[in-house]
């Protein structure tokens, strides 16, 4: 087998399989030599793979929607299903056990600007909920970083974060309100590859599949110190109690998904949100975006 190049799209704790199956050689033990690099960027990740730099990436399945909506010969296809749920959290100021969404209207209100994804799915909660995600009072230009220091300091009421910052949140004081995962299935990280690339190395991206299958039925069972454990070297600015707390809300969540075949419950609720948010105005197929062939074919059914 040929080593394969892997696009890392920025690091993020609710990613922690993807670094488990490389810290815990199980990549290496299905035979195939996977060389890790952060692309830094969603955008320059799926470049790297158009152009051939990559070989496979990891990322929202709203990558090949979005730019197979724009154009439906683009050859990117998702397969390989990891994070299945919205890892996303609103934390704001003190204990609110009551709180939903229908409360945040009048709330000062910090959006996460570094991805697309988390407000996409929020707005169509809000609209589904018969709210007007427009009307709401909303910070939309802030790192999720700043927008906890504004709740901190009273300038925010409510910021939308991922892990670990909740988790560093609650251990400053702050609780979180609202966890998206609640809603339901979505999908939000596979990996994903040109059709081309998907055909020329078969057998290496079965291995990989065949490794996260392994890594996705470790971090269901595994205790969370140990998962912090394992991926605390991708993380050395975050505390260990503070990666340990985040990994179990994941986990409790049931982030990641069972295994690695891609759930169209998933892939239909984010192209829903898709399409109400406006980015797409189709509804590429789940056929056309996923393949779910290699998988099958991986696991031997």
């Amino acid at each position: 087998m040929q080593p394969i190049i892997l696009n890392e799209p920025f690091r993020a704790v609710f990613y922690a399989p993807f670094y488990v199956a490389e810290a815990r050689g199980l990549f290496a033990a299905q035979g195939v030599e996977v060389r890790r690099d952060t692309a830094g960027d969603p955008n320059k990740a799926a470049d790297n793979l158009l152009s051939g730099a990559a070989d496979i990436a990891w990322s929202g399945p709203m990558r090949p929607m979005l730019l197979r909506d724009r154009d439906p010969s683009c050859p990117l296809r998702s397969f390989c299903a990891v994070v299945m749920k919205d890892p996303f959290l609103l934390v704001g100021r003190g204990a609110r056990p009551g709180f939903a969404l229908a409360d945040l209207p009048g709330l000062r209100f910090g959006t996460v600007s570094e991805v697309p994804t988390p407000w996409w799915c929020l707005q169509d909660d809000l609209r589904r909920a018969g709210i007007d995600p427009d009307a709401l009072d909303r910070v939309t230009d802030r790192s999720m970083a700043e927008n906890i220091a504004a709740v901190r300091e009273g300038r925010l009421d409510v910021a939308q974060v991922f892990e670990p910052h909740a988790a560093l949140a609650e251990a400053a004081g702050l609780s979180v309100w609202h966890r998206a995962a609640d809603r339901g299935p979505s999908a939000y990280t596979a990996f994903y590859a040109t059709e081309t690339r998907i055909a020329e190395r078969q057998a290496e991206f079965a291995a990989m599949i065949r490794a996260m299958a392994a890594a996705l039925a470790w971090v269901a069972q595994a205790p969370p110190a140990e998962i912090a454990a394992t991926v605390a070297p991708m993380f050395p600015e975050v505390p260990q109690p503070a990666l340990a707390a985040a990994l179990a809300r994941y986990q409790s969540l049931a982030l990641w998904a069972p295994n690695p075949h891609f759930p169209r419950a998933a892939f239909d609720q984010l192209q829903g949100a898709m399409r109400s948010a406006g980015v797409i105005k189709g509804a590429p197929a789940f056929e056309v975006c996923v393949d779910e062939a290699i998988v099958t074919r991986a696991l031997g059914g």
